[in-house]
């Protein structure tokens, strides 16, 4: 009964997809554990014997300030996952978008796994784990720079030519999203006829507010759990995102 339904399903997102030409898919964290990079959110008994803070407390712009030794301790072991490939999911989109489908990819992630997989229109509106930057001087510094760091007395890293603190291209809470980056988000967004969500929640704003520029009549809403915004998409299909776009026809 349910391969049936979930048979169904698919038969309406294809059709959707079919008659669409300028599809935009919004994402969250749900597109990126299917890579092995685990929500940071979740607390399992590891978490909670290892962090005094809630992840939330942590990764704030203020912590970063106060408490830049305890923040990067977390962020090198929870944020940055090497050795990860991109899935299925990402893998479709980038060809959706080679084939003139899809126009772009707007994610919550960090990892890059989008553009790895080759989707080259993509909107990060949390920033990227790849880019880090001199807060001094502006010297940009790449993900083996953070991570070689820990050896470093204080395990805080400096930029090699003035000293300053190296600060991650990802938006902390406190801190505002990139204007030029949700301009972007939401000319597309508000451009496409096929909206595709997949593997979020939407429980984060201001990121999750952005779908609601979209005005066309079809959304496709994928998600293993229910959401607050399952009523606005015309289709919902509550499995993983790479299942459902793994079974469409490109």
């Amino acid at each position: 009964m349910e391969d049936t339904l979930f048979k169904e399903k698919i038969a309406q997102f294809q059709k959707l997809y079919d008659e669409s030409s300028r599809i935009v898919f919004f994402g969250g964290a749900g597109v990126s554990t299917e890579s092995g990079i685990p929500d940071f959110r979740s607390q399992d008994g590891l978490y909670n014997q290892k962090w005094r803070y809630p992840p939330e407390v942590i990764i704030s712009r203020s912590f970063f300030n106060s408490n830049p030794e305890e923040f990067f301790r977390f962020y090198r072991e929870k944020l940055i996952v090497k050795n990860v490939q991109p899935n299925t999911a990402h893998n479709v989109l980038a060809k959706m978008e080679s084939l003139g489908k899809l126009s772009a990819v707007v994610t919550q992630n960090i990892d890059g796994l989008h553009q790895a997989a080759g989707s080259k229109n993509v909107f990060e509106l949390h920033g990227s784990v790849l880019r880090n930057y001199c807060m001094k001087c502006g010297a940009p510094y790449n993900i083996d720079f953070i991570e070689q760091s820990k050896s470093e007395a204080d395990g805080v890293p400096h930029c090699t030519k003035c000293g300053g603190k190296i600060k991650p291209d990802v938006v902390l809470y406190e801190e505002s999203l990139n204007q030029e980056c949700i301009n972007g988000a939401v000319k597309a967004i508000s451009g496409a006829d096929l909206l595709i969500i997949g593997g979020t929640s939407l429980v984060v704003y201001p990121a999750a507010g952005l779908i609601d520029y979209y005005s066309g009549k079809n959304i496709v809403l994928i998600n293993k759990s229910e959401t607050a915004s399952d009523y606005k998409a015309q289709l919902v299909i509550h499995e993983s995102i790479g299942k459902v776009l793994g079974a469409l026809k490109i």
